[in-house]
């Protein structure tokens, strides 16, 4: 077996040494030889998580509609066909580039704790976190952001009325999706959660508690209903009218703390993304509530000091570099990071090059160096890796990129009544009580305690590119909580450091490091004398299954828009207006 993997792994390696020789010089869009080729369209290119949201997307996009048009419509129609992530009753992130203006934007939608929220609430007579509680129960559910957010950047940037985009939804909810096998699959796993909650049931499982097999149909008609009250009276049917009241009614008789004072009062913040510059190329990114955008430029600045191009792609040394440069940004987002209405961050500082030339010279070239060097603090993050994400550009050169999350899959699996809403168990991204790890591997700190209106902390990083003239050129993000920024990460790298074109930068293997646990996580496909070699510098190495699910998409200035859906979940899609399969890579 370890010769048949070495073998593989022998030939991966000769195939990355190949293709660098002809890429690496060249950051360009230009034909070649390469095994995995991106989806081509004329006329604008949508990627998500789902096939039946991509379609609803590219739909409005050969209707006429702009980038975020097609992802307001995508964001709804997920709900339905994608319900593990995908939402209403969750929250998330978007950036936006309009073209015509020249100018990035950040819509906040995350969700907020409930005013009568407090430090200690998820904490036993004991003092420890009760996971049951903060993770299971009405009490886990933040006040959602999801209708506020997509309903925001509809009226503020969109061309298209509310009930136009949000009539694809409305039909699939209605009329039904076909079950898929990865639909059915998440049915399962998540039945133990789902089968507590009596709505939850009757709408995911079919009579007698039976499962749904690849091919049934699944109806949501509470949910199709709860559209259809939201195209037509836009966010206000969702935090003042007649599903607030649900919400409302359902917290009081299962004892959740939102109330029609925190519905009433959310609001979406519109803010400056963080932006940052590497190889020539312009990075947007999404600023705190999430962590994602500094973290990433922070790690952008540090690896730009080396010579990873010349050390190969996902070699020995280069793995090595990324994993110390992780380790001190992790170590800064569980310090710094929280929501800025409450927290002082240094930002600038953080994103800096001057700070990045600091923590590289911490850098040792040849050996690890331990976590307990780094912080004695443990940190935990709390996320869930059921995020879901999607990228979108349109004809003009607008894009999207828009990540949103219930945090577990199926949120705390509570489904309102009468509404067909899951609910999100979001104040699990919340320091319960810091110092204490809970199931999902980073500790932080105070910045992130429980507080009334408070935004909880996340990984999320929806990503924006420009070239080196200004000009649009890639969207990109992904989900899986804490492997989120490490996994944009990689697929910036693989592109504009190692030259490889956007379906070749998704499919490589990735590794992941957090400082705690003090280990490496690594996909198949990294070579057995890369391992070795890594061990050698005092690295533990531990071996898992797909991480994170990057859609991304790009455009080429006279050649189209490309796409690429992330192999490593089944059913993602990317497709434009009039697409078809590129015959040569991009």
């Amino acid at each position: 077996m370890q010769l048949r993997l070495f073998i593989i792994s022998l030939f991966v390696n000769l195939w990355v040494i190949t293709f660098h020789a002809s890429f690496a010089s060249s950051p360009v869009i230009q034909e070649s030889s390469e095994r995995f080729h991106p989806v081509w369209a004329a006329q604008g290119m949508v990627a998500s998580q789902e096939a039946l949201a991509t379609k609803v997307g590219r739909d409005v996009l050969a209707q006429g509609g702009n980038a975020v048009d097609a992802a307001v419509a995508v964001g709804f129609a997920l709900a339905v066909t994608l319900p593990r992530a995908g939402n209403l009753g969750g929250g998330g992130f978007m950036l936006v580039w309009l073209n015509k203006e020249h100018k990035a934007l950040a819509i906040n939608y995350r969700e907020k704790a409930p005013l009568a929220a407090s430090a200690n609430m998820y904490l036993d007579k004991e003092g420890n976190v009760d996971r049951h509680k903060i993770t299971q129960t009405y009490l886990a559910a933040g006040v959602p952001g999801t209708v506020a957010g997509l309903t925001y950047a509809l009226k503020k940037y969109g061309t298209m009325p509310l009930k136009q985009v949000i009539a694809p939804a409305i039909a699939l909810a209605r009329q039904g999706i076909r079950v898929t096998p990865d639909l059915a699959s998440s049915l399962v796993q998540a039945k133990a959660r789902l089968e507590k909650s009596p709505r939850s049931q009757a709408i995911f499982f079919k009579k007698n508690n039976q499962n749904y097999q690849a091919g049934d149909l699944l109806i949501q008609g509470d949910l199709a209903s709860s559209l259809s009250l939201i195209a037509q009276q836009g966010e206000r049917a969702f935090y003042q009218g007649k599903i607030a009241k649900k919400i409302v009614a359902a917290m009081k008789a299962h004892g959740g703390l939102i109330t029609l004072a925190d519905l009433k009062k959310y609001q979406v913040q519109e803010l400056e993304p963080i932006v940052g510059h590497y190889n020539g190329y312009t990075i947007y990114s999404m600023p705190p509530p999430s962590s994602g955008g500094v973290t990433l430029i922070e790690l952008l600045n540090i690896l730009s000091g080396f010579p990873l191009k010349d050390l190969g792609l996902n070699s020995a040394q280069s793995i090595h570099l990324m994993v110390e440069a992780m380790n001190l940004v992790y170590r800064d987002r569980n310090h710094y990071l929280g929501d800025p209405n409450f927290v002082k961050m240094p930002l600038k500082r953080l994103a800096s090059m001057q700070y990045a030339d600091q923590l590289r010279q911490q850098i040792q070239w040849s050996y690890h160096t331990p976590s307990s060097k780094i912080s004695a603090k443990k940190f935990d993050d709390p996320e869930s890796y059921q995020t879901t994400h999607y990228s979108i550009i349109d004809k003009d050169g607008n894009m999207v990129t828009n990540t949103y999350t219930l945090n577990y899959s199926y949120g705390n699996g509570h489904v309102v009544p009468g509404t067909g809403i899951l609910l999100n168990n979001e104040m699990d991204d919340f320091t319960a009580k810091p110092g204490v790890p809970n199931g999902f591997g980073l500790v932080q700190g105070e910045a992130n305690a429980v507080a009334p209106e408070k935004r909880p902390l996340s990984s999320m990083t929806p990503t924006l590119v420009l070239n080196s003239q200004g000009q649009p050129l890639l969207a990109t993000g992904s989900p899986g909580g804490s492997r989120i920024i490490t996994t944009v990460l990689q697929v910036l790298l693989n592109r504009f450091t190692y030259g490889l074109n956007i379906a070749s930068s998704v499919a490589a293997p990735r590794i992941h490091s957090q400082l705690w646990p003090d280990v490496i996580l690594y996909e198949q496909g990294i070579s057995l004398d890369t391992l070795l070699k890594l061990q050698e510098m005092g690295h533990k190495l531990q071996p898992v299954d797909a991480m994170g699910s990057a859609q991304t998409v790009e455009k080429n200035q006279t050649r189209g828009d490309y796409g690429v859906a992330d192999p490593r979940r089944s059913g993602a899609l990317a497709a434009g207006p009039s697409e078809i399969i590129s015959k040569k890579a991009v």
